[in-house]
């Protein structure tokens, strides 16, 4: 793994505006943002993807509601958003019936649990996605939403990495 302590270094030394911008758009719930913030400084990136987790745990349903409305639908990256489309590569080359189920799903969950399915998407396909979103559909809402702060908890991890320049 790469290291660039001086990008940990940077975001730890930012000014509270700026880094809870910079959060943000790592996740958009803004509670996870000023617990992350208020945990600063960080000695090195596990600590602050301890950080992380501890914010991600502590957050409640109208927070994990906050943290879902930064994220695209599955199988329909936001256009243009190179994060959602980076992350959701995986649907690139999927055939039309594919993406079509995936969509049906989609709906059939957010009609159940009142959001989009969330997942980790990065590194899976279109088919693997939807046996995910198919085994997970007769969760009922608690179990769900833990899986959300855990999926989410972490596509936090990832963008954190990515931010801190480490692969």
């Amino acid at each position: 793994m790469t290291k660039h302590p001086d990008a940990l270094d940077a975001l730890a030394a930012a000014p509270a505006a700026e880094l809870q911008e910079t959060l943000l758009e790592i996740c958009s719930s803004p509670a996870w943002a000023a617990a992350v913030a208020a945990s600063r400084p960080w000695s090195d990136r596990d600590a602050l993807l301890d950080a992380n987790a501890k914010a991600m745990a502590g957050l409640t349903v109208q927070d994990l509601a906050d943290a879902m409305a930064g994220h695209a639908r599955i199988g329909k990256p936001k256009t243009g958003d190179a994060t959602s489309e980076r992350e959701q590569s995986g649907i690139q080359g999927a055939d039309t019936a594919l993406l079509d189920e995936l969509h049906e799903a989609n709906a059939a969950y957010e009609a159940k649990f009142g959001h989009v399915f969330l997942i980790c998407a990065t590194g899976r396909t279109a088919a693997t996605m939807l046996a995910s979103l198919r085994e997970r559909f007769p969760n009922d809402a608690a179990t769900e939403a833990e899986i959300v702060r855990g999926e989410l908890r972490k596509i936090n991890d990832i963008r954190i990495d990515r931010l801190l320049g480490e692969s």
